[in-house]
């Protein structure tokens, strides 16, 4: 492995694991990592070029970003678990879902995607753009270049097919905001390809687990406890 993860860990029991959005860290889940530690032993992870994790050589791809996970959970021996993931988060954990049902014991999606197709237009077309221009300084530097590939995970991936879904075992639970710059009719694609799910809007935007975390952190602990 080229990289060794930072991460927050906090708390006993079941292990759950938290995997935050695009260019944020596992600070994006000091909402939640007091109030589940309560009852399991969570693991904030900072992903591959993200916070305090470094770079590394590897692809810096959704699936890229899902083998770390398994070796995370292999390096701390963590058989099965728990997953909660935010937006690219999400994405990292649907995807490591289907290529690993049997080490997911309940899975949480806030806000993934299958596609860039599922992202409103308001919101993809900046990202695109930018994109096109943080490629041309790709080459200037170290920081232009990982730029580039932070806008490249939501110009590129992750590339789900819908029939994919069907592998997820795992009892899971899609969270998102009412106003989430996810498409509604997107989100209910998703919801519809996983055979044991349940679908929960949440009043919000696509940040409803630091902007609504009373909310949020209710219908995560109630799914999980069901």
């Amino acid at each position: 492995m080229d990289i060794k993860h930072n991460f927050l860990e906090k708390g006993k029991g079941e292990s759950l694991i938290l995997l935050h959005g695009n260019g944020e860290n596992c600070n994006y889940f000091q909402g939640q990592i007091d109030e589940f530690s309560k009852l399991y032993h969570v693991y904030a992870i900072d992903t591959r070029g993200h916070g305090k994790t470094p770079r590394g050589d590897k692809p810096f791809t959704i699936r890229q970003f899902a083998d770390d996970l398994l070796h995370f959970m292999d390096e701390h021996h963590i058989e099965r678990s728990h997953l909660l993931g935010f937006s690219d988060g999400g994405n990292i954990a649907m995807v490591f879902a289907i290529q690993h049902p049997d080490r997911v014991k309940r899975l949480i999606l806030n806000g993934a995607n299958l596609n860039p197709e599922g992202v409103k237009r308001s919101t993809q077309i900046p990202i695109e753009i930018g994109y096109k221009i943080a490629k041309r300084f790709a080459g200037k530097s170290d920081s232009a270049r990982l730029n580039a590939e932070m806008l490249g995970l939501m110009v590129n991936d992750p590339n789900v097919e819908p029939e994919e879904l069907a592998g997820i075992e795992a009892k899971t639970l899609i969270v998102v905001g009412t106003k989430d710059m996810i498409k509604e009719e997107h989100t209910r694609r998703i919801a519809a390809g996983i055979p044991n799910s349940e679908l929960v809007f949440i009043r919000g935007d696509h940040f409803i687990a630091s902007k609504n975390l009373r909310e949020f952190n209710r219908a995560v602990l109630d799914f999980l406890r069901s």
